[in-house]
């Protein structure tokens, strides 16, 4: 069975860091992209960050950009995301998936990713 489990959220005050883990199993990182994701209440899911295991190459949204880092361990087959300076505004539940396709090089969509975790909630008080 394919599956991501994603952990690592938890409460932390603005300035500060986090790191969350997204452990695969079922399958190996081999020509798809993997996303995080994040939805805050009340707004849609948000793509943020992805990496991709045919050319290694990583994408951020802006508002990430600088303070978050995607991130493989091909050994444990786990998928990392650093988070630095973390702001009020990144308070969500953050979400990990799988684009099984790669239809296209950089995707942040929702609607293209094919398998998800179960999200773990990350909150940063002011």
């Amino acid at each position: 069975e394919m599956q991501l489990v994603e952990s690592g959220g938890g409460l932390v005050q603005a300035g500060g860091s986090l790191r969350l883990s997204c452990a695969a199993s079922g399958f190996t990182f081999d020509g798809y992209h993997i996303g995080w994701f994040r939805q805050a209440p009340g707004k849609e899911r948000e793509g943020i960050s992805q990496i991709s295991s045919k050319s290694g190459s990583t994408y951020y949204l802006d508002s990430v950009k600088g303070r978050f880092t995607i991130s493989h361990d091909n050994a444990k087959n786990t998928f990392y995301l650093q988070m630095n300076n973390l702001k009020p505004e990144d308070t969500a539940v953050y979400y990990c998936a799988a684009d099984f396709t790669a239809r296209r090089s950089v995707s942040l969509s929702a609607n293209e990713y094919d398998l998800w975790g179960q999200g773990t909630q990350v909150t940063v008080s002011s």
